[in-house]
């Protein structure tokens, strides 16, 4: 079986994988890091997104091997301490119902934020859109990306 170093939340891991086994797969069971979920297994809901690069991807249609030493960020990385704004957001607006779907809604929501500082619900909505919550807090989650926005622009710039 093939050896893959991969760097998580800036944490670096070697793992042993079948090259075609779902990045969500070894996040949760070779890793140890549970917060990512598992929702529909082809890329269609968005509950196991994680940032690749930056970039925010479904975990569950990459394989392993397409990724080995590239940056991968989790919902467990985007902050250590539910400090980043999208979390404080997401808290105060009181977000999730289940809460299953939630960090995949939280990191395609960072990293929009990062390229939109200031949306419309037009820009979220779309922005958005392939996420799928059961419970259906779309509302609240627009109310968050926006508190979020607004909570980002109050952080100390370097």
């Amino acid at each position: 079986m093939p050896s893959y170093t991969l760097l998580i939340n800036q944490k670096s891991y070697t793992v042993e994988a079948e090259e075609a086994m779902p990045l969500l797969w070894v996040i949760r069971d070779l890793v140890g890091l549970t917060g990512t979920k598992f929702g529909c297994g082809i890329a269609q809901c968005g509950a196991c997104t994680v940032h690749l690069n930056g970039t925010p991807v479904r975990a569950c249609s990459i394989p392993v091997s397409a990724v080995a030493n590239q940056p991968v960020t989790t919902i467990e990385g985007l902050s250590f301490d539910n400090s980043h704004p999208v979390q404080q957001a997401w808290i105060e607006e009181q977000v999730p119902q289940c809460g299953y779907c939630q960090s995949g809604q939280i990191m395609t929501a960072a990293a929009f934020l990062k390229d939109n500082p200031n949306p419309t619900d037009q820009d979220i909505n779309l922005a958005m859109q392939g996420h799928i919550c059961r419970c259906s807090t779309y509302t609240r989650i627009r109310k968050a990306i926006k508190k979020a926005a607004s909570l980002a622009k109050k952080l100390p710039t370097e």
